[in-house]
């Protein structure tokens, strides 16, 4: 029996014996109510399959990545890590607006074409009615359970969404709980607006899950000795004997105690709720390009705040990986979460750079805290539920929309558009869609035109529905009919896994690898989904190199797990090498590589 059919056993064993988790009632606080606001008392147990491993484990330990819905992700999580968790933080959508962008632009110039380079959408933060403060209820309910006693929870927003989502933690933590309210103030270029003052600062939310958690407030230098004496509104002193400058110190009951300037300085200022701190510039290294991307530093004072060396960092809105980045360079553990690909495969890439750095222990990082005695550098990648068929849900979408040849409304905010007569709701991408996926429409429907058309005729549908998945529950489209009594819904169900499997998502993309004596040479590499959007011909690649984000290579593939052993990684300006010399212990070869769009190629081949 091979691990994969082993590990597929394993998952229908877990999945049998797993119950729902239940979480305890909320009440006593002040509540936010919503449209379709409605209770999350329990959560069922997904399953991951791993992927990819990177690097070794460290005292018994592995970081993991998740790719996938976060709140499956989450429900994954508390089998093995409910109450183990010691610092949460998220950097969540705002409710922008807004879809969030990411420049791909060619790693060299041999390419002879005028469109160099291009946007591809990363994620968007659009939202219909009050959708999306039941999907961060949800998400902070399973924050709040996965977290420690002693534990903290961060949650980083605009001027937007801050003042309902502080009501939601009220809610679920405790309006005791809150302990700050942390303004991030960066500079930028003054507008000239008509009504409203330059909006220069995002807030971040700190709440504990007990009384008192776990915190050792950030230490900041004093510019000078004085700004240490400015501050202190002291006199300056200067002991005789020594020479050693001090001021007094109030130490109660009247007396004073010698504060000597040079212990003061060693130890640093406690830093307050104002955090002025520079947005990434472009001559920052730890720049990715990845939109919304925040400053190390932002998060470095928070994970020194609230963890030691050894404790468990989380982020389930990954994005570029700053916090586990951060948190690999101060001796943390890490887990990690996001839905879209690219922000998977940029957190792989920033990740092994760091790993790298700290094996290495070439270069210094840039962070100002003491060095701890062990760096948890080996990390594995899991998919939850299987997520695994499109790499981006923003294009997904507009995939399916013009396979299935569904009808634009672009005025509706509910529907997808219109097909034959049935209104088209596209349910979440890449994931079984469930009877709680139906909320958002249930909570949308046009009450009042449903009332008019049943009092008008009882027994014909208010609606016609098309429902279009991948993947769902049986009993999904019986569901929706049965929430909507009295009102008669024609709900049909499309599963694009099942009905429609012969649909083409994306263009394959296509290599020649070759074993000659004892290297490994990659002779072309033709991303095709890559060159469409370059508007290229596989004949005008110049250099196929400069299409290539990594390569990663795995020298003894096990038929399940990849783990490369050899990661190539080109720094800025620099192409991957595309020629690696064989190990003499070598067996069955699985090649990666992955190109600017964050989607990979994978060719296993034999010595």
């Amino acid at each position: 029996m091979t691990k994969q059919e082993t590990l597929n056993i394993q998952i229908q064993n877990e999945i049998k014996t797993v119950e729902e988790y239940k979480f305890e009632p909320i009440k006593g606080y002040p509540m936010l109510h919503w449209k379709g606001k409605r209770p999350f008392n329990s959560t069922q147990y997904y399953p991951a399959q791993l992927k990819e491993n990177y690097g070794e484990e460290v005292n018994g330990w592995m970081n993991k990545i998740f790719w996938g819905d976060n709140l499956q992700v989450m429900s994954h999580l508390l089998k093995e890590y409910r109450g183990k968790v010691d610092l949460v933080y998220i950097d969540p959508p705002y409710d922008s607006k807004a879809d969030y962008k990411k420049t791909i632009k060619l790693n060299g110039k041999s390419v002879s074409n005028s469109h160099l380079g291009f946007e591809e959408k990363q994620y968007s933060d659009i939202w219909t009615n009050d959708e999306y403060l039941q999907f961060m209820y949800e998400r902070i309910m399973l924050i709040k359970e996965l977290l420690n006693d002693t534990g903290a929870v961060y949650i980083h927003l605009d001027w937007r969404k801050n003042h309902y989502l502080r009501m939601i933690l009220d809610e679920i933590f405790g309006a005791d709980k809150f302990q700050n309210e942390i303004i991030w103030h960066y500079s930028g270029w003054n507008k000239k607006n008509a009504s409203y003052f330059n909006k220069r600062h995002d807030t971040i939310l700190y709440y504990s899950k007990k009384g008192n958690p776990k915190f050792s407030p950030y230490r900041k230098d004093w510019e000078s000795k004085e700004q240490y004496v400015k501050q202190r509104k002291q006199k300056l002193h200067v002991e005789e004997n020594t020479g050693k400058e001090f001021v007094y110190s109030d130490a109660g009951n009247g007396t004073r105690v010698k504060r000597y300037i040079e212990d003061a300085l060693k130890e640093g200022r406690h830093i307050d709720d104002v955090w002025k701190i520079d947005k990434l510039n472009n001559s920052d290294k730890s720049k990715t390009n990845y939109p919304t991307q925040k400053p190390e530093l932002l998060i470095e004072r928070i994970i020194a705040s609230n963890t030691s060396a050894g404790d468990i960092v989380f982020d389930c809105f990954m994005g570029s990986g700053t916090t586990q980045s951060v948190a690999m360079k101060m001796g943390r553990k890490f887990i990690g979460a996001d839905i879209n690909l690219g922000a998977i495969e940029t957190t792989l890439k920033r990740l092994n750079k760091v790993s790298r750095e700290l094996v290495d222990k070439s270069n210094t990082l840039d962070l100002d805290t003491t060095e701890p005695k062990d760096y948890y550098t080996g990390f594995s990648v899991y998919n939850v539920n299987n997520y695994d068929v499109f790499r981006n849900p923003v294009e997904a979408k507009e995939i399916l929309k013009k396979a299935l040849e569904i009808q634009p409304l672009p005025h509706n905010t509910l529907y997808d558009g219109e097909k034959d007569g049935r209104m088209v709701k596209i349910m979440p991408v890449n994931r079984i869609a469930t009877r709680a996926d139906l909320t958002e429409l249930i909570t949308g429907f046009n009450q009042s035109k449903f009332q008019k058309l049943y009092d008008e005729s009882p027994n014909k549908p208010v609606e016609k529905i098309l429902l279009v998945c991948m993947g769902h529950e049986p009993d999904l489209a019986a569901n929706l009919e049965k929430e909507m009594k009295p009102f008669k819904l024609d709900v049909e169900v499309v599963d694009i896994l099942r009905d429609k499997s012969n649909l083409e998502f994306k263009r394959d993309s296509e290599a020649k690898i070759e074993l000659v004596k004892d290297k490994l040479v990659i002779q072309n590499f033709y991303p095709m989904n890559l060159l469409q959007k370059l508007s290229l011909m596989k004949e005008n690649v110049g250099d196929w190199k400069e299409l290539t984000e990594s390569i990663k290579i795995d020298w003894n593939y096990d038929g399940s797990v990849f783990e490369p052993k050899l990661v190539d990684l080109p720094e800025k300006n620099e192409l991957v090498k595309g020629e690696y010399g064989i190990p003499e212990d070598s067996g069955t070869i699985r090649v990666k590589i992955t190109d600017l769009l964050s989607e990979s190629l994978e060719m296993v081949l034999e010595v």
